[in-house]
């Protein structure tokens, strides 16, 4: 058994390659080989976002405050909010953060394959982003 103390691992700032405006990531846990999953919490300052990016086993967002927006490649931005549940597929490109005028946090949960969990893709424009 293991126990992971509130406020026992530190907060890091979003890096610009990976978003747009400021997030932070608080982790929680990544569990040890042979398991795969890991988790984060990730605050989205107004108008913040990922870029585009997929997952090769897949992602699913617990909402847990704020207002967000998401999309999926091909479909319609899309609002989520506190108690939303979201999964995207392995592979599915994506891209999800809070909108212009609300911050949104959620717990992202994935998995890693072959030791990767993310492929960081294309920076979301900002004519993609207002489209919500």
């Amino acid at each position: 058994m293991e126990i992971k103390r509130a406020g026992s691992q530190s907060s890091q700032v979003g890096p610009a390659e990976w978003f747009t405006g400021a997030v932070r990531i608080d982790p929680l846990f990544r569990a040890p080989d042979p398991a795969l999953v890991q988790c984060a919490s990730v605050t989205f300052e107004p108008g913040a976002r990922t870029a585009w990016h997929t997952h090769p086993l897949g992602q699913t967002l617990i909402v847990t405050a704020g207002c967000g927006w998401l999309q999926r490649e091909g479909g319609p931005v899309e609002e989520m909010r506190p108690g939303d549940v979201v999964w995207f597929s392995p592979g599915e490109k994506h891209w999800h953060g809070a909108t212009p005028a609300t911050a949104l946090t959620h717990i992202a949960i994935q998995e890693r394959l072959d030791g990767k969990a993310v492929d960081w893709m294309e920076q979301v424009s900002e004519e993609e982003y207002k489209r919500g």
